[in-house]
């Protein structure tokens, strides 16, 4: 089943291609039979393991205490802060150094350092205070901007589902706000994004004071003398790809506002200042690459469903995520993500891409031609290299959107790595082919 040709013109016009182009993070690709047997099998993986929690060492993220293949949620420690005498409540996914990665139980991602060198508010300067007589725990980090939660998150799909009628983030992010922050006194650069403020109770349902991913916080154990423990959040994680393997991610924030929306993340337009569009692995980037798709297949139960019409379609994008949402998770379950592919992964064989990976996601937006979509190309992509091989050799049947040039639509997504699902990823499908952008 497969989503008939719709006019590129109806699509991707005027004001209508900011909403559009804030998509998501999907995939492209024509691949081999057997890279779809290969996908098609992933994706059973995932449904298959959907009852039970997944086994530690398919941890990335090594600070998750537990991910929830039912719930779809990842459990991280939930540290505690402050922003201008306001509670507020921030993860730590990533660090730009590699020991301190390694003691905090977070992913290692030294392009973090680059993300100030065009714009130095894109990490912001922290400070940290403890009690004196502390004995064993935490300071408290003291943030410049937070994000605002209250406003209600709404996407109204158009027509043709893209472009949107209407598109409202849920959480904006405050004067000064960045996830990425630097300790006063220090060169290393976090990945903290607040994912909740005030001191409780918290809406897990509607999200007034939380993000639109946060389904459940749970309150540090009481702690006896000179001990610590603490809170923890679950979070609604997204299915993905990376190098042909199921992978788990979740997402944060956002630069563009349909973005925000789909991702059910922070819009904090500040970020699409970070260093450098289209840089990916050049001098001076901080991002790594992202490879959405505008109109895969749809269809609930289609192996080859993909991308931002299908996570309209199929994935309950118009409804609030929370534990009682049951469709929702049952199709988020089931395959209803964009499934979208990432660039570089931590667990790639070979250094250059598994050290060059960053939480900073810069979104190479593709569209399928009406030809592809005639002829049922459309289908599910796993693997970068092959939607760069394919927007090399056939524009015919991959271009950016409304038929421009393949490649960075200028928005940016926060999308920290958790684990994979079946195995773990080593090595593109395929080699790059001469002129492809790689």
């Amino acid at each position: 089943m497969k989503d008939r040709p719709r006019s590129r013109t109806l699509v991707l016009t005027g004001a209508a291609l900011t909403f559009l182009v804030g998509g998501l993070i999907a995939l492209p690709l024509v691949a081999s039979s057997a890279t779809n047997a290969t996908a098609a099998k992933a994706v059973a993986l995932v449904a298959d393991e959907s009852s039970r929690l997944l086994p530690a060492q398919k941890l990335i993220l090594k600070s998750a205490k537990q991910v929830d293949l039912t719930n779809n949620t990842v459990r991280l420690p939930l540290h505690r802060g402050v922003s201008h005498g306001h509670t507020v409540w921030y993860i730590l996914t990533e660090s730009s150094d590699v020991g301190l990665a390694a003691d905090l139980g977070v992913n290692y991602a030294a392009k973090l350092t680059n993300l100030g060198v065009s714009c130095p508010t894109c990490v912001q300067t922290v400070t940290q205070t403890s009690a004196p007589d502390l004995k064993f725990g935490e300071a408290t980090v003291a943030f410049t901007g937070a994000p605002d939660f209250s406003p209600r998150r709404v996407l109204v799909p158009g027509p043709t589902t893209l472009p949107a009628t209407t598109v409202q983030p849920g959480a904006v992010g405050g004067p000064g706000y960045s996830p990425f922050i630097r300790i006063e006194g220090s060169p290393v650069v976090y990945n903290a994004p607040i994912v909740a403020t005030g001191d409780g109770p918290f809406d897990v349902t509607t999200h007034s004071n939380t993000g639109d991913r946060v389904l459940a916080i749970h309150p540090a154990d009481r702690a006896g003398p000179g001990q610590f423990t603490q809170a923890t959040v679950d979070l609604l994680f997204i299915h993905g790809f990376d190098a042909g393997q199921p992978i788990l991610y979740i997402s944060t924030e956002a630069s563009d506002p349909l973005a925000a929306v789909l991702e059910r993340a922070t819009y904090v337009p500040l970020l699409n200042q970070a260093s450098f569009r289209g840089g990916d692995d050049a001098l001076g980037s901080g991002r790594e690459r992202i490879f959405p798709f505008l109109n895969g297949q749809s269809g609930a139960g289609n192996p080859n469903a993909q991308g931002l019409i299908h996570l309209i379609k199929d994935g309950h994008a118009t409804e609030d995520a929370n534990l009682g949402n049951d469709a929702l998770l049952a199709a988020l379950r089931n395959g209803g993500d964009a499934l979208n592919i990432q660039g570089d992964f931590p667990t790639i064989t070979d250094p250059r891409h598994a050290l060059s990976y960053s939480p900073l996601w810069d979104a190479q937006l593709g569209e399928w031609t009406d030809e592809a979509v005639e002829d049922g190309l459309n289908k599910l992509q796993t693997d970068e290299n092959q939607i760069l091989n394919l927007a090399a050799t056939r524009p015919d049947l991959l271009t950016g959107p409304g038929g421009a040039a393949y490649g960075s639509v200028g928005f940016v997504i926060n999308c920290p790595v958790i684990a994979f699902t079946n195995e773990e990823p080593k090595a593109d499908l395929v080699d790059l082919v001469p002129n492809a952008q790689g």
